[in-house]
């Protein structure tokens, strides 16, 4: 299997990239991550009454259909590194009216701050290829604990496929040249959920603009800690 590329941008100059970002990121990507991650919600299917978590909401695309399908009785949690995509999330729930559904806080997922069994179910998109390689199994445990026995995960992101098209190829090399810039790169979604001790019930590939993408569905097992 091939080498994954690391992620050499530092998480401060990631974090301030993020919030720079923040006012246009629906404008610059949000179109092209809409279909998959929107497959990843149908898929994770949240329900009235439970605690879900959304881990790198960005600009709360997701928190809102999540806040709307778990109801008054239910509960959103989002986790995001940067103050201005909070910011603009904050502003999108109160206008939705949905604001007391949600409780949102800065942090990172190699630290989830919830306590063991907190979650029915966690929802991840175009996140988990953000974080340096030796983080994402970090990551994942974090997961793992988190959820209650039986709970559930998706995790949308980008993925490194056996046959690269030249666009991901170059997509690639753009990343390992310029780090800076491009901090995220394809990585073996489906391998990295299994070996974290998930069980994994659904895989569907998309493609997005001639990049390739996995829509990972799993379960924590019953007797899994």
């Amino acid at each position: 299997m091939e080498e994954i590329s690391r992620v050499a941008r530092p998480k401060e100059k990631a974090r301030a990239s993020y919030d720079k970002l923040s006012r246009w990121y629906d404008i610059v990507v949000g179109r092209m991550e809409k279909r998959p991650r929107d497959l990843g919600l149908a898929k994770l299917d949240a329900h009235e009454g439970e605690k879900v978590l959304e881990i790198g909401f960005g600009t709360g695309n997701c928190l809102l259909p999540l806040a709307r399908s778990v109801g008054d009785s239910g509960k959103v949690y989002g986790l995001d590194m940067s103050a201005g995509m909070l910011g603009v999330t904050v502003g999108k729930l109160e206008k939705a009216g949905l604001s007391k559904r949600v409780e949102l806080q800065l942090g990172d997922a190699v630290n989830l701050p919830y306590p063991d069994g907190s979650f029915d179910a966690i929802f991840m998109s175009f996140v988990l290829e953000l974080f340096d390689t030796p983080e994402i199994p970090l990551v994942l445990r974090q997961c793992r604990r988190a959820l209650k026995a039986g709970g559930r995960i998706c995790i949308v992101a980008m993925s490194k496929g056996k046959s690269p098209t030249m666009l991901a190829m170059a997509y690639e090399w753009a990343h390992r040249m310029f780090p800076n810039y491009i901090d995220c790169r394809p990585i073996y979604v489906r391998e990295a959920v299994e070996n974290a001790g998930f069980k994994i019930a659904d895989v569907t590939r998309v493609s997005l603009w001639g990049l390739s993408a996995e829509i990972v569905f799993a379960n924590k097992l019953e007797t899994s800690t």
